[in-house]
């Protein structure tokens, strides 16, 4: 089924990156990563305030490794 799409407008985007438009059957990642961060981390703007009196991030991963993405070429 043909996908409609209107305007798009793309700042940036990473070299791992997937952009799609329409219609697609599979999309493969070509890299991975894994990422911590407590409260307040990733916030953005102007005249942010962040009050975090107590704050711990827990990071126990049991798992020896993680999905690899081996065979995605």
């Amino acid at each position: 089924m043909p996908a409609i799409v209107g305007i798009v407008k793309l700042t940036a985007i990473s070299s791992s990156a997937v952009f799609n438009i329409g219609d697609v059957y599979n999309i493969s990642p070509q890299a991975e990563s894994k990422t911590f961060a407590g409260a307040g981390s990733f916030n953005t703007g102007d005249h942010l305030r962040n009050h975090n009196n107590y704050n711990i991030t827990t990071t126990n991963d049991r798992d020896l490794s993680d999905q690899a993405n081996a065979f995605n070429v």
